[in-house]
């Protein structure tokens, strides 16, 4: 009978030992055709799991299908569903790896350039290879769920009302979500328009760093100290940024220093060749020295070095203005930076000594004359005692 338990044992160790055979032949198949397609090889190792788990529960399916029973079992209908869902999701699981291998194919042609300085056709493809593997991720679990419950009777029955109520739901949740699914598409649009590719030198937000990590709907930035920003995907189509990396990691850097105007430029110069000759970070480019500005007492001095990227640039400035100002400090004390002051003496002013010819009480006039010599005359009389008197008359 079909609920013989020996019957139930027998044909899942048949159904078993099929799978088995099955895998041991797709297994030994592949080896032998990796020998002329490598390729094959680290495919069979990449899909071994999900494929093992998916021929093992297609191969147990038709065995709990001949073993249903004649009315409805509640534990009949629990081990079917529960077959069936995994079968799908074994089944959707497997179809996922295998796309993501394809999609890993294309980094993994170009990971030799990976390890180069100016690696940007590298690290774009990289970038859109992440973005891709977690869309297909995301698709792929829709798709898995969406099988599994369309394999329920009553939802393919009325498919035609759910997919009418999820077009509803759908904008409901699109209007809540708004920001969430802008961010989604400006990720889409942050890996296919090559704006920012991952380890691509930035500024943002007035902090320097490299794009360490590229979502659908977030972006870390890794700062110069080790801190992490974490920005949405928004922000960089929306937000103006600099992007040291977009076409080039080469990059050009100044190094600027106030010195006294007193300063030899030409020795200058030689000084700026013999700093770039010790130190390999210099990419020999360009080299220039200029002084671009002579104002409150001083000479501003620019040197202008290039680089093949943006740490080694910022460590080449460090280094030239180093060495500058040593240079400056022990061979060229004329040029150290310095604050004149002159003391002007102001002759004293003479303007008390110099007779001025107004009119007034006792002079400029004759009037004033005769009361000034009246006055003078009573002055001597109070003073002198043989004096004449007062008259007799």
């Amino acid at each position: 009978m079909k609920g013989d338990l020996s019957y139930f044992l027998t044909a899942t160790t048949i159904a078993i030992v099929a799978a088995l055979a099955v895998i041991v032949a797709v297994q030994v198949a592949a080896h032998l055709l990796a020998r002329r397609w490598p390729l094959l090889d680290h495919l069979a190792r990449r899909e071994r799991v999900p494929f093992r788990v998916l021929v093992l529960l297609i191969a147990l399916n038709p065995v709990l299908q001949h073993l249903r029973p004649e009315g409805d079992a509640p534990g009949w209908h629990l081990a079917a569903i529960t077959a069936r869902v995994l079968a799908i999701t074994a089944g959707g699981w497997f179809v996922t790896s295998l796309v993501v291998f394809f999609i890993d194919l294309g980094l993994r042609r170009n990971a030799a350039e990976v390890a180069r300085s100016d690696n940007r056709a590298a690290r774009r493809l990289r970038t859109q290879v992440l973005i891709l593997r977690r869309l297909v991720y995301v698709i792929g679990g829709v798709l898995t769920v969406g099988a599994v419950l369309m394999s329920f009777p009553p939802v393919s029955r009325f498919g035609v009302s759910v997919l009418a109520s999820a077009g509803v739901i759908s904008f409901v949740a699109g209007l809540a979500a708004g920001p969430v699914l802008g961010n989604v598409f400006a990720g889409l649009q942050l890996a296919f328009s090559d704006a920012i590719r991952l380890d691509d030198a930035v500024i943002v937000e007035g902090e320097w760093g490299w794009i360490d990590e590229l979502t659908l709907t977030y972006v870390v930035v890794r700062l110069w100290d080790e801190r992490r920003m974490v920005l949405p995907s928004s922000y960089f189509t929306t937000t103006p940024f600099q992007n040291w990396t977009r076409e080039s990691a080469e990059l050009l850097g100044s190094v600027e220093l106030d010195l006294d105007w007193r300063v030899d430029t030409t020795a200058l110069r030689a000084e700026v060749d013999r700093a770039l000759s010790v130190t390999d970070m210099w990419d020999g480019r360009a080299k220039v020295v200029q002084v671009t500005d002579a104002v409150g007492g001083y000479v501003r001095v620019r040197v202008l070095v290039t680089a093949r990227d943006a740490p080694t640039l910022f460590d080449l400035r460090c280094h030239v203005r180093e060495h500058l100002v040593a240079w400056v400090r022990e061979n060229a004390e004329r040029g150290m930076p310095r604050q004149r002051t002159e003391i002007v003496t102001t002759p004293h002013s003479r303007i008390g000594a110099i007779a001025i010819d107004v009119g007034g009480l006792f002079h400029g006039d004759e009037a004033a004359e005769e009361r000034a010599a009246r006055a003078a005359g009573l002055h001597e009389d109070a003073h002198d005692p043989g004096g004449p008197g007062p008259s007799a008359e």
